[in-house]
């Protein structure tokens, strides 16, 4: 079984931004595995359970607002029994260009505040995570992930979720190793 988590914040007035990028990725596997159950509300996570090419999947998103990601994480792998190589975590990520992926074992948090939380409950930096860039910021930090995207830079995240998704399947049908040697490039 592998658990995908999308980091993001709940509720309408963060659907579009750019810290939401990793709930816009689990919105589009649920898509792609359309066959699998409805949501369903697992401690504070939506969930949603699937088969995906014969492999068990968890495709989730915490409602525990970013900063707060860890409890959630640390519930669900709990929960599902999830040995740690078998997550995935989705997030966005400013110190990479809009449209650049990156897959990882491993890795320190990178100043995300969601990435810190799930560290500090996992008691462990190894697990994979899909970084997906959102560019610099261009003043405040919170403001500037907070806001949505331009529609130029709408049209090449569009692309950017495809490419994630492709990137996931690689993981869940292969392993971490060739999903990074396939999505790790522009």
């Amino acid at each position: 079984m592998k658990l995908i988590v999308g980091l993001g914040n709940p509720g309408i007035r963060y659907e579009q931004t750019k810290h939401n990028i990793g709930f816009r990725v689990i919105d589009a596997l649920y898509e792609e595995c359309g066959r699998s159950t409805s949501h369903t509300s697992i401690g504070k996570s939506l969930v949603r359970q699937a088969t995906w090419h014969d492999i068990a999947i968890v495709l989730a998103k915490p409602m525990t607002y970013m900063n707060n990601s860890g409890t959630a994480v640390a519930a669900l792998v709990r929960q599902f029994e999830i040995p740690l190589s078998e997550l995935c975590i989705v997030y966005d990520d400013v110190h990479l260009d809009i449209g650049v992926l990156r897959m990882r074992q491993k890795g320190s948090d990178g100043g995300q505040k969601g990435m810190k939380s799930i560290i500090h409950h996992l008691g462990t930096t190894v697990f994979p995570r899909l970084r997906i860039g959102i560019g610099e910021p261009i003043g405040d930090l919170t403001d500037y992930v907070l806001t949505d995207f331009t529609e130029d830079e709408e049209i090449e995240i569009t692309h950017t979720i495809d490419r994630a998704v492709d990137a996931i399947e690689t993981f869940v049908k292969d392993d971490i190793l060739t999903a990074m040697n396939q999505f790790n490039r522009r």
